[in-house]
Formats: C-alpha cells, sequence, structure tokens
C-alpha cells in the first residue's frame, strides 16, 4: 500500500492525528511526511486543523461529516454550495462547502453555528430581490434629482454585513483586477439568463454597454459584452479622452460623480429604439447609469432605459472604490 493510502486509512480510523502519530505509525521521517501530507493538503482530501505547534489532520469527508452533519438535515449545505465563494489572499478559490470549511477554518469560526447565519444574512438580503434581481429605482428616486432610469436592477449586492463579498462581488473584482478572461467568460454565463429574462420581459430593442474609467489592457465590460451573445442592436456609447482621466471611482461627492458622468460619457447614437437596456458592472452611487440614461432620452434615442448593474452597494449610493 501506497504511504498516502497508508495515512488516509489511519486518518479514517483515528479520525484526527498529529503528525508526530503518523511519523510513529508509519516509521519514516518526519520530512517524508510531510511531503505526503502537503500531497494530500494540496489534493484537497485532508484538511489541517489549528495552529502550531497545535496541529491535526483529518480527512475532508470526515471534516463535512463532523461539522455539517446538521447543515445536510437542514438545507443549508444546498445553499452554501449554491452561493459561497472564497478568493484567498494569495489567489487560492474555494467555493461550496469546501470554500466554507476552509474560511471557517481560516477565521476561527465554528461551522454549524456559522453555516446557520450565514444563511441567514443570506435570506436578508434576498428579501429585496423579486424574480432574482433587486430592484433599486427607489434607491435612484432618494440619490437623485432627476431619475433617469425607468427601472433599475441589480443582480446581486456587492457585499452582505459579516461575510464580504458576495459570489458576484468576488467574481467581478478579481476577473478585472486579474484580468482574467476566463473569470470574465464564467461570469457573463452566470448573469445571461437574468439579462435575457429582462430583454425578453421589457420588449429590449436596444443594448448599451457602460464604457470602462480605468484603462486596462482586458477590459471586462467588453468581454461581458462578447461573452453575452445578445442579438439585440448595440447603442454607441463612448468615454471621451480629458486632458487628465479621472476615474469614478476616486471620486467621493456624489456630485463630483455627477459631473463627471454628464462630462465625459457620451451617447453617440443616431437611432432610436422604444426600450433600451443599460448594463453596467458596479453601482456605487449609480450617477454614470443615471447621467447615461438622462442623455439617452434627452437626444429622443429611447423612450424607456431600463438600467441593469451586476452588483449593486447595499445602500445605493456608497462608492464601490475596488472595481
Amino acid at each position: 500500500m501506497k504511504t498516502s493510502e497508508k495515512i488516509k486509512a489511519y486518518l479514517k480510523l483515528k479520525k484526527q492525528v498529529s503528525i508526530n502519530e503518523l511519523v510513529d505509525y508509519l516509521e519514516i521521517s518526519r520530512m517524508a511526511v510531510s511531503k505526503q501530507l502537503s500531497n494530500l493538503l494540496s489534493q484537497d482530501e485532508v484538511v489541517k486543523i489549528g495552529k502550531p505547534p497545535v496541529v491535526f489532520y483529518m480527512l475532508k469527508k470526515e471534516v463535512i461529516k463532523k461539522n455539517g452533519s446538521n447543515v445536510v438535515d437542514d438545507g443549508v449545505q444546498k445553499t452554501i454550495e449554491e452561493n459561497f465563494l472564497f478568493i484567498s489572499p494569495s489567489g487560492e478559490r474555494k467555493q461550496g462547502m469546501d470554500g466554507f470549511l476552509f474560511w471557517c477554518e481560516r477565521t476561527n469560526q465554528q461551522v454549524e453555528k456559522t453555516a446557520h447565519e450565514y444563511v441567514k444574512t443570506l435570506k436578508k438580503y434576498d428579501a429585496f430581490k423579486k424574480s432574482g434581481v433587486i430592484d433599486g429605482r427607489d434607491k435612484f428616486k432618494t440619490t437623485f434629482q432627476e431619475v433617469g432610469v425607468d427601472k433599475i436592477f441589480y443582480l446581486d449586492f456587492y457585499s452582505i454585513e459579516r461575510f464580504g463579498k458576495t459570489k458576484l462581488g468576488q467574481l467581478l473584482l478579481y476577473a478585472k483586477q486579474s484580468q482574467d478572461k476566463k473569470m470574465m467568460r464564467e461570469l457573463a454565463n452566470d448573469v445571461k439568463p437574468k439579462i435575457d429574462a429582462i430583454i425578453s420581459k421589457y420588449g429590449i430593442d436596444g443594448i448599451g454597454f457602460i464604457p470602462p474609467t480605468v484603462k486596462r489592457e482586458v477590459q471586462f465590460m467588453k468581454e461581458l459584452e462578447k461573452n453575452l451573445h445578445e442579438h439585440v442592436n448595440k447603442i454607441s456609447i463612448v468615454k471621451i479622452k480629458t486632458e487628465i482621466i479621472v476615474p469614478q471611482k476616486t471620486l467621493t461627492k456624489l456630485g463630483d460623480r455627477i459631473e463627471n458622468a454628464r462630462k465625459t460619457i457620451i451617447v453617440n447614437e443616431k437611432k432610436t429604439f422604444k426600450n433600451v437596456l443599460l448594463i453596467d458592472d458596479a453601482v456605487g452611487s449609480g450617477a454614470t447609469l443615471n447621467e447615461t440614461a438622462l442623455q439617452i432620452k434627452q437626444k429622443g434615442i429611447a423612450k424607456k432605459v431600463i438600467g441593469l448593474s451586476i452588483t449593486g452597494s447595499y445602500k445605493g449610493f456608497d462608492v464601490i472604490s475596488e472595481v
């Protein structure tokens, strides 16, 4: 039997063991045991619990069985599998129940209790969703004197209390920051069904994508447009070059963000439409979306404008500065 198989068999028998126990049991060097454990950890078959000098190893499935038995019974594990994503500071991607266990271990959280709290928190935020989207128009009405969008939807909030960025929030942030086209395609595939549903429901005959304000080699909005494959006429919207480029995310005052959007975003379109869908990646204040919608109406390009953001601030007017 291979050494790795001996280790797994011993872990199954003893449930959790220290490296010293494995050295005594296998009668090989500590370095050799450490190498085997490192391989099993990288293969996601074993988890490490605790911090030096007190560290134990367990089979991953035993951890789930031990810490998540009630989670499975209550249907909580299914919710976690569908919604939880954690990307570590070093770039490790963990999702679902595996990711939740990983996060709980890093943050010294009790799994069962925290899992129920996570689901409870999701329900709080999901209460704002109808037909899978969040209606943000009331937030716009309390933020702007003149609202340009007839409707504004968020596909999800950017972050939630205690647990941080949502799955969509993390995918959006790291897809943009890492210039990862694969992750951008994944995000586009995730959001496409909801975007298609909005296009169908509201008879969308024109679609516009808010242009990026930060120069990057790979632009998320361009990749999103390409990967959505929407067979709807595209509206030309451009970000004009100024002597000094001032990204929206660097502005903290609402008035400054409105001025920035009003003077640098140009809807350069000669065709007319009935219903336009205007898509942005992340809405903080919503100034760019709202000003672009106002411009579309003022120029007579469309009678109705539906705004859509992949993620939005819970408060609706907070500035999302990371993306």
